[in-house]
């Protein structure tokens, strides 16, 4: 079983200690204490309020099989003739796009602005990182295949 203190578990979400201890102070996470009287959080408990937290379809669309919508505000724009380079911080996470400059033009897409990053791959790489919380030591990786 997984248990996360309230440190990692606020790395992993992107938010202060204070939030989480909020949260669960109000009782909208669950947790327990260590032998040390430290709060932990159970790793299942810990998803389930992640997967209860997070947004749907923005609903600004008709319909879309894409189901990974980050909200961010736009950091930079780099447009040359034919392209566009188009920057988004969404909360912790960086995210690049490369796309036509027309559809940069059509979006209005400008720093400070506000876009969804929607995340259609047919390729995922999962890590998994040595420690309990990501960022710290060398991660183990899988492209999904076996072999050589």
């Amino acid at each position: 079983m997984t248990v996360f203190r309230m440190g990692e578990a606020a790395e992993l979400l992107g938010v202060s200690v204070d939030t989480v201890r909020r949260w669960i102070d109000a009782g909208r996470l669950p947790a327990g204490r260590d032998e040390h009287g430290h709060r932990m959080i159970d790793g299942v408990d810990l998803a389930e309020f992640v997967r209860a937290q997070s947004a749907g379809p923005d609903g600004r669309t008709d319909g879309s099989s894409a189901r990974n919508r980050l909200r961010g505000i736009v950091t930079a724009v780099v447009k040359d003739a034919v392209m566009a380079q188009v920057d988004i911080q969404a909360g912790p996470f960086r995210l690049v796009s490369l796309l036509s400059r027309e559809a940069a033009d059509d979006l209005g897409l400008e720093v400070g602005s506000v876009a969804v990053a929607v995340i259609k791959s047919t390729t995922v790489v999962v890590e998994r990182p040595t420690t309990r919380v990501a960022g710290r030591g060398a991660p183990a990786v899988s492209s999904g295949r076996t072999g050589s």
